[in-house]
């Protein structure tokens, strides 16, 4: 199960998990951090105490992670719950998570150390430009606002010189494990969900959840929408207003890019959440999707 953030994935996994005696699987590239569960919007303490939750919030702050380390260990979870006989169920709206764990990982070149070196040189700025130069249309399949991925676009299409989306190509045929949907509200709904839920974040304190965690964050874990601005808030260079702002801008421009993303690499069917007016709804229009059976 996947979708933007903010569309209501975590709850509806719950419901499903109880119907259909389920463990849920994380898939989001943040939430496997612990010490950062209000900035992340882990499950509560509740929520996971009622259904056991798999790769969330079990990752020291310190530690550095990837596609290819998250697949493997969505794999060994999802073992072990078929083990016991449980449904596993992965919900989290990093597509290349998921991407990497349903297709494999895109056979992508080995680094040049010479044109590494280079690209590192750059600004993040700097990197954008040179990638649009190279391939137009790239700006498109990544996240503009995390460097680290700009830049290996950049060695990609240096490397290949070729379009990034051909480098990819090999994404295409899903290794028919896996069944989905994707999860969809009207955009002012979602934009409302986003702002409601960074309003509860500061009332809940991330503030000091982040300046706690600010100097033993791994580069990956700072990678977290609202961290860099959090920490911007903490060094008195922006207000708080100003903070909850652009935390919000954020969230709703990183909401669009999963849209895109999940309508581009997967071929799930979409459940639309905003006319579905109670759990019941939602769960029973999630069932369907599935192909699975109804409810009681």
């Amino acid at each position: 199960m996947t979708g933007p953030t903010g569309v209501g994935k975590s709850a509806l996994a719950l419901d499903l998990a109880v119907e259909c005696g389920g463990e849920i699987v994380g898939a989001d590239a943040s939430q496997i951090y612990e010490g950062l569960a209000v900035l992340t919007a882990q499950p509560s303490e509740e929520a996971q105490a009622s259904i056991p939750h798999h790769l969330v919030g079990f990752l020291p702050l310190d530690a550095r992670f990837d596609a290819a380390r998250y697949a493997a260990a969505a794999r060994s979870a999802i073992g072990d719950i078929q083990a016991r006989g449980k449904l596993p169920i992965l919900v989290g709206g990093s597509g290349l998570y998921l991407k990497a764990l349903t297709h494999g990982l895109a056979d992508v070149p080995q680094p040049d150390p010479e044109l590494r070196k280079w690209v590192s040189s750059l600004s993040l700025a700097e990197a954008l430009f040179h990638l649009g130069e190279a391939d137009p249309q790239a700006s498109e399949q990544i996240d503009i606002r995390n460097p680290a991925r700009v830049r290996r676009a950049l060695e990609i299409v240096s490397i290949t010189r070729q379009a990034l989306h051909i480098s990819r190509t090999n994404w295409k045929e899903s290794r028919n494990e896996f069944s989905g949907i994707v999860l969809t509200r009207v955009r002012e709904e979602l934009h409302e969900r986003i702002a409601d839920h960074v309003a509860r974040m500061f009332e809940q304190d991330v503030i000091s959840e982040v300046e706690a965690a600010r100097h033993r964050a791994s580069p990956t874990a700072k990678q977290a929408i609202g961290f860099s601005d959090i920490c911007r808030l903490l060094d008195g260079e922006i207000s708080e207003a100003e903070c909850q702002s652009r935390v919000i801008r954020a969230t709703r421009d990183y909401a669009k890019r999963q849209l895109t993303w999940c309508r581009n690499q997967f071929t799930f069917p979409e459940v639309n959440l905003t006319a579905k007016t109670t759990q019941r709804d939602s769960l029973q229009a999630a069932l369907t999707a599935f192909g699975a059976c109804t409810l009681c």
